[in-house]
């Protein structure tokens, strides 16, 4: 009578986690992290309307004692790095925050509300925020301060 053990040798294991591992390393230099990047774009683009929105609250909501109202600026050049939440009034910073490395944010760089919450004259109105072939456009509308996020 034979027995028949079941199981793998040690060498058939070895030889399994090897082309496992031949595989791996051809198949991840391939793989897409684009989806990554969209939804780190979905991410910033959210968060800076929810900031401005917030700006936009601070000055109507302090409008009693600041006649000069809050602001969201920019930082960094050309494609901005961050932004800043400014109470225009003791030109102390309320909150900042950094923008991902890979995202873009291009356009206006000073959003200034005043106390009805309206965009001060001479603020910008729109701010373009992109990565890896998704946009959306932030519009803000100057009498009403509205904010708005539309993807292109």
């Amino acid at each position: 009578m034979s027995r028949h053990k079941a199981g793998f040798t040690l060498a058939e294991m070895i030889l399994a986690v090897l082309l496992v591992g031949i595989m791996a390393v051809i198949a991840v230099p391939r793989l897409n992290f684009s989806a990554v990047s969209k939804g780190k774009v979905d991410v910033t683009a959210g968060k800076i309307v929810t900031d401005l929105r917030r700006v936009r609250r601070l000055a109507i909501s302090d409008a009693a004692t600041n006649s000069a109202g809050f602001a969201l600026n920019m930082t960094g050049s050309g494609s901005y790095t961050g932004y800043e939440i400014v109470n225009m009034d003791t030109s102390a910073i309320v909150d900042s925050h950094a923008i991902d490395s890979g995202v873009s944010c291009t356009g206006g760089s000073a959003f200034e509300f005043g106390p009805l919450g309206n965009l001060l004259t001479g603020s910008d109105t729109q701010l373009v925020v992109s990565a890896s072939g998704k946009t959306f456009t932030i519009t803000i509308t100057t009498p009403t301060g509205m904010i708005k996020c539309t993807e292109n």
